[in-house]
């Protein structure tokens, strides 16, 4: 005898399965706070940065001279932000003079970094004959425009009225950075070298013209009217810092977004410069060649190191710091051979 099925019900019959009204609650809460607020994004952005400087470190770390060839001060105090307002020095071993010196702002797109991640390459720097300074600041979403700014101008004057306890000599200054670092670095030198500037921006520059020898700028942003429109996740990303870093949603229209811009701002009196990016980093062709061009047009002395487009392997954001590459080598021994030619007392 055939057995009795009861048939299945047609799915719009079927009784469905609700969602909890606390868990459509939570996750309409969680949209709002997403659009609302940058943090969400910025710390997915933060811990995606984190774990590729990480890497990058342990790259750099394979080429850093011996500990005892080195003489350091770690954890160094310049404010009273804690940890943020902390920089590590070093100089050669048995050094007790003036050195012309390297002060290295990180990058990490403003919201991300610490003065870790450029330790090795400063260290390596240092090896041959300098000073060198990896400068912590506040990053965003903690603190906004200007707090890094403002933070790392005390750097240099608390840098400069130590200057003999440091082994500084505070007339042979290079500013450097890497991305976001290569920014705040450009601003720096623009509010040292064009007085409207510095009026502009509110803050008094704790440098001097003449004490800077030059500037060292890896991969950096100069002129940040474009990012608006900037396509694809990158563009997406930056903006999201933006957003962080100035605190305000409509950055662009705001003074602090004109003031980042230092394209607009630099003068013939800026420090002599080397400069470079990838051929596989966007930010090249957008923002450092046009940088490098703008000074040049000034009658500025620039080095640039830069690759055409079919150059292989393709050279992505900080190629300089992947030192296991021939490109990233080469663009050591240049900035070397740069920082020599600058501070030399020939």
């Amino acid at each position: 005898m055939p057995r009795s099925v009861t048939p299945k019900k047609p799915w719009y019959r079927r009784k469905s399965r609700t969602v909890p009204l606390g868990v459509l609650s939570a996750g309409l809460v969680g949209a709002i706070i997403w659009v609302s607020t940058p943090w969400p994004a910025a710390m997915v952005i933060r811990a995606l940065f984190e774990l590729d400087a990480k890497r990058t470190v342990t790259e750099m770390e394979a080429f850093a001279p011996t500990a005892d060839s080195l003489q350091s001060q770690l954890d160094v105090p310049y404010g009273d932000g804690g940890s943020d307002t902390t920089f590590d020095l070093y100089s050669p071993a048995g050094t007790t003079e003036p050195l012309p010196t390297v002060v290295w702002i990180h990058g990490g797109a403003w919201i991300s970094g610490g003065k870790q991640n450029v330790d090795p390459y400063v260290q390596i720097l240092a090896a041959e004959g300098f000073t060198t300074v990896a400068v912590n600041y506040t990053v965003a979403p903690e603190a906004t425009y200007p707090t890094a700014l403002t933070q790392l101008n005390d750097a240099l004057a608390h840098l400069t009225e130590h200057a003999a306890e440091y082994n500084i000599d505070p007339n042979r200054i290079i500013l450097a950075g890497d991305s976001a670092g290569a920014q705040l670095a450009s601003q720096l030198a623009t509010m040292s070298t064009n007085p409207a500037y510095a009026e502009l921006v509110g803050i008094t520059p704790a440098l001097a013209q003449d004490q800077l020898a030059g500037m060292v700028l890896n991969c950096g942003i100069y002129d940040v009217s474009g990012i608006p429109n900037a396509p694809g996740l990158g563009g997406y990303g930056f903006r999201i810092a933006l957003w962080a870093y100035q605190g305000d949603k409509d950055w662009s229209d705001t003074p602090a977004g004109q003031e980042m811009s230092t394209l607009d701002s630099v003068t013939a009196d800026f420090p002599q410069t080397w400069i470079s990016g990838g051929n596989d980093d966007p930010l090249t062709a957008n923002q450092s060649q046009p940088f490098a061009e703008k000074l040049q047009g000034l009658g500025v002395p620039v080095t640039t190191v830069f690759y055409p487009e079919d150059h292989e392997p393709a050279l992505q954001h900080e190629y300089q710091f992947k030192l296991e590459g021939t490109d990233a080598q080469n663009a050591l021994a240049s900035t070397i051979d740069f920082l020599k030619s600058v501070t030399s007392s020939d």
